[in-house]
């Protein structure tokens, strides 16, 4: 490990909360300024801005030949988002979820997500494929326009920023991001890498982090501005943008693809599809993430990554790590989260059978 890498570690961080507050405050007078509600921003125009690093790193892998960094990095991103980020965002503040996040962008995360495992069993992501993952990004973006222009939008917050200010300051914020994370993932990687850790690990972990910060960095200075809309449809917008634009575009542009390794196929991919799964229930009920069940999230990531630690290293708690959680942990959970959903389900149902017998009889 050499001083100059810590020292792109740090400068990195530095440069991604500067770049995420710039990017926040325009994003938000853009939003504002041209009629569209800070969540569809935050689903499209943030969220394509922050997995530009993803987006970088994954073309860059493919290129050198190393397609288990690249899928890695999309695949621990994805893990990130959900688990790390929507739960550290939950536990500093409950997220307050939108119907239509609920009723549409988080089923076509889900859905996304399902997809990329289904196209990646036979080993690879072909032109094909990327051309049917980009064909869900168009139509979800489009959607995601037409379904926010009918949120009424609060045009006196943010007003003092022009729209041509506030545009550079979106640009000067997805640059110092880049910038950013491109910095800290260097460092990381040579830190990382100097250990003796897979690419595979490497990209899950390290690089997924790394290139995660600007999401992380753009939700929380967003949470802490009151703009609770942009950091849910960031942490949403990213996840999808990962997969149908980040690992689309590439498999659509090398000729020959991009190889999925059977390690992630049988392991990491199918956690990403039950990391955005166990999501729908929270968000479903009272559409609040509450601050307990974004610690269970970061709970939950803390143990995915102890394990992929342990078992790239071998070591021989690996055996009995997998036991407990697999035995104990992962039950516990699920019975938790059905025990609350089917509580939150019934609160909801009785407010709206007591408005409905109000109803009855006022008239």
């Amino acid at each position: 490990m050499e001083l100059v890498d810590v020292g792109r570690v740090v400068a990195g961080l530095v440069l991604l909360v500067g770049g995420g507050e710039l990017l926040v405050r325009g994003a938000a007078a853009v939003a504002r300024a041209v009629g569209i509600s800070p969540l569809v921003v935050g689903l499209l125009v943030v969220s394509a801005a922050t997995s530009a690093p993803e987006l970088a790193v994954t073309i860059d892998a493919v290129a050198r030949g190393e397609p288990n960094l690249a899928v890695g990095n999309v695949v621990g991103s994805n893990i990130v988002n959900v688990l790390l980020i929507l739960g550290l965002s939950a536990a500093l503040a409950p997220l307050v979820v939108k119907r239509q996040l609920v009723r549409f962008d988080l089923p076509v995360m889900v859905g996304v997500s399902a997809l990329f495992l289904v196209l990646s069993l036979d080993g690879s992501l072909r032109w094909w494929d990327g051309l049917i993952l980009l064909a869900c990004l168009v139509v979800h973006s489009v959607l995601t326009v037409r379904l926010g222009r009918r949120e009424p939008i609060d045009a006196a917050e943010g007003a003092s920023l022009s729209t041509p200010v506030a545009a550079l300051l979106v640009v000067l914020g997805v640059g110092v991001l880049v910038a950013g994370a491109n910095l800290l993932v260097a460092g990381a990687v040579n830190i990382a890498t100097t250990v003796g850790v897979s690419s595979l690990v490497v990209g899950l972990t390290v690089v997924a982090v790394g290139t995660s910060l600007p999401e992380l960095a753009t939700s929380l200075i967003a949470l802490l501005r009151g703009e609770r809309d942009m950091a849910v449809g960031n942490i949403v917008g990213s996840s999808i943008f990962n997969i149908a634009m980040v690992l689309g575009l590439p498999a659509l542009l090398f000729s020959g693809g991009i190889p999925v390794p059977p390690a992630a196929i049988a392991l990491d991919i199918p956690l990403m599809v039950a990391a955005s799964v166990a999501l729908l229930p929270i968000a479903f009920t009272g559409f609040v993430v509450a601050r307990w069940e974004g610690g269970l999230f970061v709970g939950l990531y803390g143990a995915y990554v102890a394990y992929v630690v342990l078992a790239a290293t071998q070591h021989d708690a690996l055996e009995g790590f997998t036991s407990v959680m697999v035995w104990f942990v992962l039950p516990l959970v699920a019975v938790t989260l059905v025990v609350f959903a089917s509580y939150e389900v019934g609160v909801v149902r009785g407010r709206r059978q007591a408005r409905q017998a109000g109803g009855n009889a006022g008239s």
